[in-house]
């Protein structure tokens, strides 16, 4: 009864995750954000920042884990 060494996977795999998640916590905040402002305002706040880097994030992450899906080493 043989077993067959562990897989790794690349590590492009796990940049995805954490942009995964870190970009859906960041969204999460500008929900909150945009849901209930602050009482001091910002420099282009209006604009909602946290969501498009959120979003950006969250786009890039899942890239990363599509890409590197069924890779090995």
């Amino acid at each position: 009864m043989a077993t067959e060494p562990k897989q790794m996977r690349p590590i492009w795999h796990f940049v995805g995750l954490i942009l995964l998640v870190i970009g859906g916590l960041v969204i999460i905040s500008g929900i909150f954000n945009a849901i209930s402002p602050p009482e001091e305002l910002t420099i282009l706040q209006e604009i909602h920042p946290d969501l498009w880097w959120g979003g950006l994030m969250v786009l890039v992450g899942l890239f990363f884990l599509w890409t590197n899906k069924n890779k090995t080493r």
